[in-house]
Order: C-alpha cells, then sequence, then structure tokens
C-alpha cells in the first residue's frame, strides 16, 4: 500500500472513531472536560460575583459562638426561625434555605413549632427537597401547589417518584425546589438541575423555582452549565444572629434589602463540601448561589451539544490528510496544529466571555492523534526509503558511504545525471582464459566471486563506486556520488592495495599450477554520472571519454606494469605517490599517444625489469 493510501486509511479510521466517541462511548470528554475545568478557573478568578445575592454562613466560627446560644450542631429550629425574622425585616427579595427540614425534632416540638409559625408569615421564603435514587413517594398529583411541580396534559397521575421533603413545615409553606447535586460522569459537578421532568411531570430545582418567581428567565433544558464566578459575599450566621439579640446592634439595618439570602454551610465539619471545576471541595451553599446568579443575570453558559464538534475534529484530520497526502513537510504541518490549537483555547476562552462554553479540547486531540500516527506513517515510509537506498548503492559503495548519502540526504534517485571530475579505474585478470579451459565452470565461478569479494571489499576501503563487473574485469570510480576531493589519490591507493591484495590471494591459488595476474588501468578527467537506464531499470554508472581511456589504458599494462595511469592521474595526485614514466602509448580512440606512468608509494624500490 502507498503512503497515500496509507494516509487516506488512517483517516477514514479515525473518522469511524469520532463518531463512536462523539455518538456514543465519549471517550475524548475527560479532556474537554478538564481542559473546560482549567479555563473556567482562570475565567472564574476574574468574575466578580453578584453583590443581589449574600451566603449567610453557618461556619465553623459560628458553630463556635453559638455554642452557648444554641448547643451544638443541629441547631434548634427557633434558631433559624428568629433569623428568619431578623432578616425579612428588612425586606429581601429572597430568604433561601440550603438546609433540609425533613425530620421532626421530637425533643424541642416548640422549636419546630416557631418555624413553621415564621415559615407561614413570609411569602419570600425557600426551603429546599431531594428526589432520592431510589424508593417510592407520594403521587405528585396530591402533593401541595407550593412545591412548583408542574405537570403538562400527558402528566402520570400515579407517578410517585421519592422526593424527601420540608414535612417539618406545613404543606403551604413549602415553597422551594430540587438542590440535587448534579455530578458528571467523573464525579465533578459542572451543572445545575433547572427541572426534572419525570412522567410529564416538572419537578423545579431551588435555582428555578426563586427565578421563576422572580420573573427571571429560566433556561428551557433540564441543566445549566454554570458560569462560575468570584465566591459570593459571605456573613457569618453567629454575627447576625448575635448582633441583632444584642442591647445595641451595629450591624446595617439595610444590609439585606432587595438581595437573595441564602442560608447554608461552607463548615467542613458539616460536609456540604462537592468537587467542581474550581476546588474538589467547593460549599454546596456557593453552588446553589452561583446557580442563582447566574439565572438572576442571564448568564449561564450556553451552546451545542458536544456531538456538533465531531465535525471540527473530522475537519481537523481531513486538513492534516491533505497536508500529508501532498508531502508538505511535517514540521510545518505541527506547527500549523499548533496554531490551530492556540486559537481553539482563544475562542474557548472568548466564548466564555460571551457566556458560551465550546468543548474544543477533545476534537484537537483527534487532530493531533492523526497528526503523530500520520507523521508514524511518513517516517516509517522515509525509513523505508532509506533502506531501499542503503540496499540500492550498498551494491555499488562502502556502507559507510551509503549511511552518509543517507544521512546527509544527498541521494535523490530522480536526480539527473551531471558531469563530474572523476578517476575511473578497471582491472582485469591475465591468464583468465587459460584458467578457465583447465577448470569446471563451477570452480572458475567460485574462484571469481572469492577474487571480487576481496577487490571489491579494497575498492569500498578507500572509498570508491563500484560500477560494475564485466566478464572478469571490474569498474570503479572516484568523485561520485559523493565529493572527494582527493578521487585520483584514493583511486591510486586503492590499485596499489588490489595489487597486495592479488599477491596474497595468489598465495591461496599456489595448487592452480597457472598464471593468474591482473592489469589496472586509471584515468581522471570529466563524465557524465548519475541513474541512467529505462523505467524498469536503473544503473548508478559514469559514462563518457575519461571512462574509455581508463579501460585502454588497463589494456596497455600487459607486459608492462601491473598498474599504469594517465598523466592527468598524475598530476591530480601531486606527492602523494612517486611515478615512474613508462612512454608514450598508441591506444585505441586516441590520434595522439598518451603518456602513461606507473605508480609506487613513496621509498618503494623500482624492481621492474
Amino acid at each position: 500500500m502507498s503512503t497515500r493510501r496509507r494516509y487516506l486509511a488512517l483517516l477514514l479510521v479515525l473518522f469511524v472513531l469520532i463518531v463512536i466517541d462523539y455518538g456514543w462511548l465519549n471517550v475524548t470528554r475527560p479532556l474537554d472536560d478538564r481542559g473546560g475545568d482549567l479555563l473556567l478557573r482562570q475565567h472564574a478568578a476574574s468574575r466578580p460575583a453578584s453583590s443581589d445575592i449574600v451566603i449567610v454562613d453557618i461556619d465553623q466560627k459560628s458553630l463556635e459562638a453559638m455554642n452557648e446560644v444554641a448547643g451544638s450542631w443541629p441547631w434548634p429550629r427557633a434558631v433559624h426561625a428568629e433569623l428568619v425574622d431578623i432578616i425579612a425585616a428588612q425586606r429581601p427579595r429572597a430568604i433561601v434555605f440550603d438546609i433540609l427540614f425533613n425530620e421532626a425534632d421530637t425533643f424541642r416540638p416548640d422549636s419546630d413549632a416557631l418555624l413553621r409559625d415564621t415559615a407561614l408569615q413570609h411569602r419570600n421564603l425557600y426551603f429546599p427537597y431531594v428526589l432520592l435514587a431510589d424508593g417510592v413517594g407520594s403521587p405528585l398529583a396530591s402533593l401541595p401547589a407550593a412545591l412548583g411541580i408542574r405537570g403538562n396534559s400527558t402528566a402520570d397521575p400515579a407517578a410517585n417518584p421519592p422526593l424527601l421533603l420540608p414535612t417539618v413545615l406545613p404543606p403551604e409553606a413549602w415553597r422551594g425546589g430540587l438542590i440535587n447535586f448534579d455530578a458528571d460522569a467523573d464525579g465533578i459537578g459542572r451543572h445545575y438541575l433547572t427541572t426534572r421532568r419525570i412522567d410529564g411531570w416538572s419537578i423545579p430545582s431551588m435555582p428555578a423555582r426563586v427565578a421563576r418567581d422572580a420573573g427571571w428567565v429560566v433556561p428551557a433544558g433540564e441543566r445549566a452549565r454554570i458560569n462560575w464566578t468570584q465566591r459570593h459575599a459571605h456573613v457569618s450566621f453567629s454575627d447576625v444572629y448575635l448582633d441583632a439579640n444584642s442591647v445595641a446592634p451595629k450591624r446595617s439595618q439595610r444590609e439585606f434589602a432587595g438581595k437573595v439570602v441564602v442560608i447554608g454551610t461552607a463548615a467542613p465539619g458539616l460536609q456540604d463540601l462537592r468537587p467542581t471545576p474550581l476546588s474538589q471541595t467547593f460549599p454546596g451553599v456557593e453552588i446553589l448561589a452561583t446557580a442563582i446568579d447566574n439565572l438572576q443575570r442571564g448568564d449561564w453558559l450556553s451552546g451545542p451539544p458536544r456531538a456538533a464538534f465531531a465535525l471540527l475534529a473530522v475537519l481537523l484530520a481531513a486538513s492534516l490528510w491533505l497536508g500529508f497526502a501532498r508531502g508538505l513537510n511535517t514540521l510545518w504541518l505541527g506547527l500549523a496544529l499548533a496554531a490551530a490549537s492556540a486559537v481553539a483555547l482563544a475562542a474557548m476562552w472568548l466564548g466564555l466571555k460571551g457566556h458560551h462554553y465550546w468543548p474544543l479540547i477533545g476534537a484537537l486531540a483527534w487532530g493531533w492523534i492523526y497528526f503523530w500516527l500520520a507523521a508514524l506513517i511518513a517516517y516509517l515510509a522515509e525509513k523505508a526509503r532509506r533502506e531501499q537506498t542503503v540496499q540500492l548503492f550498498g551494491r555499488f559503495l562502502d556502507h559507510r558511504v551509503v549511511q552518509d548519502l543517507v544521512e546527509q540526504g544527498a541521494l535523490d534517485a530522480e536526480r539527473s545525471a551531471e558531469s563530474r571530475q572523476v578517476t575511473v579505474l578497471f582491472s582485469d585478470i591475465r591468464g583468465f582464459t587459460t584458467l578457465s579451459e583447465t577448470r569446471p565452470p563451477e570452480e572458475i565461478v567460485a574462484l571469481l566471486n572469492r577474487y571480487f569479494s576481496r577487490q571489491v571489499a579494497v575498492i569500498f576501503r578507500h572509498g570508491g563506486t563500484l560500477d560494475k563487473f564485466i566478464g572478469d574485469a571490474i569498474m570503479a570510480f572516484w568523485g561520485a556520488p559523493v565529493n572527494d576531493a582527493k578521487h585520483a589519490e584514493h583511486a591510486v591507493a586503492a590499485a596499489l592495495d588490489m595489487a597486495r591484495e592479488l599477491e596474497a590471494f595468489k598465495q591461496e591459488l599456489a595448487e592452480l599450477g597457472t598464471s593468474f595476474d591482473i592489469g589496472i588501468g586509471i584515468h581522471t578527467g570529466p563524465a557524465v554520472v548519475g541513474f541512467i537506464g529505462s523505467d524498469a531499470r536503473l544503473d548508478y554508472t559514469a559514462i563518457g571519454d575519461t571512462v574509455n581511456l581508463a579501460s585502454r589504458i588497463e589494456g596497455e599494462t600487459k607486459g608492462v606494469a601491473r598498474v599504469l595511469v594517465s598523466q592527468a592521474t598524475r598530476e591530480a595526485c601531486g606527492e602523494a605517490f612517486e611515478f615512474i614514466d613508462r612512454g608514450l602509448h598508441h591506444v585505441k580512440g586516441r590520434g595522439q599517444p598518451v603518456q602513461l606512468l606507473e605508480p609506487r608509494e613513496r621509498g618503494q624500490e623500482d624492481t621492474s625489469q
């Protein structure tokens, strides 16, 4: 399968996974939630709470200060009744309890009676109730209208969900709503109930009930995402109660005028602490106050359902697919995706400023998943190309040269052939015909293979490129594909080394009892070097007059010297070797005789006859 098809196959697989994610499994929802939580924490720090909502807090200070007056918690309900009268005298908009009154105080019935009487005297007093997870309650149709429960035309009169009601109070005073903690799948509370719908009945939450009575807009759904704020103003229960019962009260008599007063507890010991985006131990009374705040100001967080952002995930993956398929640089694609991620985060932040919540993190995650998997495919494809290159050039080059080519990225099979200054070497075996006539073909092939292996190892050791085997001859060149300023010197050194390797090989073949020698011709000059051939087969080779002359020089070695080089090669070698002049030679294809020289290592004695 081609790399482009792999990119497309990956896109199709991710498309299916995205549909499954946003449609059923919600795999990336934790990313959306946690990323949104982080932004919400930052946003809440810059968003002041409404000054029209005040919390009268049964905090640790109140528990200690009220101990002599009310004893240990739970306090007598008469204390709450007195506080209601104190606050109600200041004409607040509403007094909202975040405390359940569902069990009678059998030891202090007079205290419960005082609270009942007080509750009947005030029309802006709200008491909470809770929907239990299991059990059976009274039929909703039989419950008092004060609860605010409404049924539509299809409401089931027998519906009886288990409601924990404020039964300490008279039914006509049961004005209020649900205060159930609405946690997401991970246990974090990010929403507040507005209405719980059961069998055609609508059971309001406490914030929705207060909002409905106050004429505020209530969201249409069953829950609304909370737009978190800084903490609301907290007043200690004990400060208000004790000051009002002192001889000379010092607190303002209009402290709660026109405000929504929420009475609850933030004391750690009373265990009304919940996990929210702002904290793992966030006071329940503060959650209730924030929900009321959102409804009062109409700035709860709205936005399309999470599933709508599956399209963004698909578009991101498709855009990346297009980039990879067109061969764009992986680094640039990564930077583009990083920029898109930054834009998405900025959009989420700006959305919060406009009371919108956009869960974009999951879509970004799918984009990054495609990027990294496609980058892996690109890497593996590049690795395969490199391995193919190594295999291709390993037939011609020393493996160290091949690695340099691959690491430098200098190799390109599509590159056109080019003219290069090179040094070409031809080596041919002397006496091979006689040898082949006296030995079986299998033995001759084995002999050639051993000889070629040793000589090619020498060529590679000196950085040469093996061009081809021509029968019992070897053609190699230096100066391509890797640039080599000393290509002539390296070629001559290889030739001398090949001659020494031949002597060692001849020692192994002494039992053959036949003449076995080589001739080596070397010439330096321009040649066309590159991939040459057909679409079906290419060879990396050198062609031109330089190649022809090197071959002709090799033909002149017989009876003269084992190694002969041209004057051009001698000049290119500088002072690296000593050269013995072997005279002018007429070679085929040349009108003028060619000066040939025999190279020697410096200090080597001339033993020729």
